[in-house]
């Protein structure tokens, strides 16, 4: 068994790991257990008691989060040009069609999200091996696929994020910075987990939200009690 490092070791001195906090309770608390010197990242894990090889229990949804994730979002619209002015208004860090399909052709994928047209899919659809296993490919479910290119990317640049249940019943996002105030993480968490709450599936049978976690980029993960997120 390897050692723990101090840092870890000074991390799970200030809680235990082995009880369930309350929400709040433990949106304060990753905060005195993030010793990374960077600005580190705050996840949150939600496993979900549904079986996403059945399409009629897949967990799919978008948020707002009130507070944004603290990341700057790189969006690359993909459209035609009468649609150009109104994303690079909107604040789009790449703009611009048939150039940057061939550019991720090629391999390059320097973005975090494509906002598009319908107009566009048939090209964009050509890149689905590309981009479908990075979690890029835009959706009209999703809002990345629009007309309104200019309010997507601006809801994206405030906090909008995509997220969806993995293979293996869990929901992975980034819900902010360890530099944010407790009240925001909170905010920021809760938000994502009504939002969830809100998709159950009508076929899931028994417990729909199996655990909860939160996290820092190198920190342990602390418990939520999921009665706690209930209301």
């Amino acid at each position: 068994m390897s050692k723990l490092g101090k840092k870890r070791k000074e991390s799970l001195e200030k809680f235990d790991l082995e009880k369930a906090y309350s929400l709040k309770e433990a949106a304060g608390m990753i905060k005195e257990i993030s010793t990374e010197k960077f600005d580190a990242s705050i996840d949150l894990a939600v496993r979900l008691g549904v079986d996403p090889r059945k399409a009629n229990q897949m967990v799919r949804g978008v948020v707002s989060l009130p507070h944004g994730t603290g990341k700057e979002v790189r969006v690359l619209c993909l459209c035609t040009p009468d649609k150009e002015q109104e994303a690079k208004d909107a604040g789009a860090d790449f703009i611009g069609l048939d150039e940057y399909v061939e550019k991720i052709k090629g391999g390059w994928t320097d973005f975090d999200v494509i906002i598009t047209m319908p107009s566009a899919m048939g090209k964009v659809g050509a890149l689905g091996r590309i981009l479908g296993p990075r979690g890029l490919m835009p959706n009209p479910k999703t809002g990345t696929v629009t007309m309104e290119v200019g309010k997507a990317i601006e809801d994206v640049k405030k906090g909008k994020i995509d997220f969806r249940v993995d293979k293996t019943g869990i929901v992975h996002a980034a819900i902010g910075k360890t530099s944010f105030e407790a009240d925001k993480i909170y905010d920021n968490a809760s938000e994502l987990l009504q939002t969830i709450l809100k998709l159950k599936p009508t076929s899931s049978k028994g417990a729909y939200v199996k655990s909860v976690a939160l996290s820092s980029t190198m920190s342990p993960s602390i418990h939520v009690e999921t009665k706690s997120i209930a209301s």
